[in-house]
């Protein structure tokens, strides 16, 4: 009877050592999957790790919601985006924040100033913030923050505007052109202004939507410069860059331009002199009556606009001009963009 007690307890303790092993592996695979779910979260810093196809869905996606957006009411609900500002932001805030309650969340708006970004480490304070909300939006002065705060945060990261890249505002561009033209690919983009952040995103947005760009840009950027973005565009075949702006825009579909000097340096007195000489220097690039006279290319403009520096009035209110359609789409493409990095299509 002993021996019999004592087997079964050697059984009940064999059990039990299994289960405990099985749970122990259970809990350590959980693990492993939960830390690799947070480290392939997908981020929206820049298009080089967006595929041709990723591009192409969210340009699809994004005409669709605006045929439909009373399908995607309630798409987001109880969903939170964090929406971070250190540089200043009309179309970015209102549509990010009109996309989140349109999906049925709630965007927080956060100003750098009033945070306790300014003061602690980016990581630890994105490592908190992304614990409470489901999506970060961004909109910084320097591309290597964008990446910290995306590297440290446990949900998906969007780059609302840094000085390198602009990919949001792309994802619009592309989107408004499609809506207009009804493809991409053999059409011809004429950038005509300062090589800039705008600048990049369009290159790395049509080059691999198989659109040629050409950019006509006398001015970089400095901040805004990346050898491998253009190493690469030019591999595709459908980037090239000159400095002869008649002949670029002679079978152009479109053509585009922004403003000449940063937003956050137009008003600052300190830039006063290298804003002078930017003016002087890029007048004849500016898009007018007499450089469209035999042009019927649509006409961008990313906003804000300068009216009588990079273009006219006459240009801005032409039958041709598709600028505040194109601010328009920023909310049905940032839509898009959220869905795509929660999940939802």
């Amino acid at each position: 009877m002993e021996h019999i007690q004592d087997l079964g307890l050697d059984v009940c303790a064999h059990t039990e050592k299994k289960l405990t092993i099985t749970s122990t592996k259970l809990i350590t695979q959980i693990k492993l999957r939960n830390k690799r779910n947070e480290a392939h979260h997908m981020h929206l810093l820049n298009f080089k790790d967006w595929s041709p196809q990723q591009i192409e869905h969210i340009i699809e996606k994004s005409i669709e919601i605006k045929k439909n957006p009373k399908e995607w009411r309630t798409a987001l609900k109880d969903k939170s985006l964090a929406m971070i500002f250190q540089k200043t932001s009309t179309r970015t805030r209102v549509s990010f924040e009109v996309a989140m309650t349109q999906l049925g969340g709630h965007a927080i708006f956060l100003d750098w100033r009033a945070t306790n970004f300014t003061l602690a480490d980016i990581g630890d304070e994105t490592k908190y913030l992304s614990r409470n909300v489901d999506c970060i939006m961004a909109r910084l002065m320097r591309h290597a923050d964008m990446r910290a705060m995306a590297e440290a945060s446990q949900v998906p990261t969007i780059n609302g505007c840094d000085e390198k890249y602009h990919p949001c505002q792309a994802f619009a561009d592309l989107m408004t052109i499609k809506e207009k033209k009804g493809k991409l690919k053999g059409l011809k983009l004429v950038y005509i202004g300062v090589h800039n952040n705008v600048c990049n995103s369009l290159i790395e947005g049509c080059t691999k939507t198989g659109m040629k760009i050409t950019t006509v840009t006398p001015i970089i950027h400095e901040p805004a410069h990346d050898k491998e973005l253009v190493e690469e565009a030019k591999k595709t075949g459908f980037y090239e860059t000159t400095l002869d702006v008649k002949k670029a825009v002679k079978d152009a579909d479109v053509v585009y331009t922004d403003t000449w000097v940063d937003m956050e340096l137009f008003l600052n007195p300190k830039f006063e002199k290298e804003k002078e000489k930017r003016v002087k220097q890029m007048m004849p690039y500016q898009i007018n009556a007499q450089l469209m006279k035999d042009s019927n290319a649509l006409i961008m403009h990313d906003m804000p606009m300068h009216r009588g520096y990079e273009i006219t009035t006459e240009m801005i209110e032409a039958p041709n001009s598709i600028i505040f359609d194109q601010a328009e789409n920023r909310l049905h493409s940032e839509k898009a963009i959220l869905l795509k990095l929660l999940n939802k299509i």
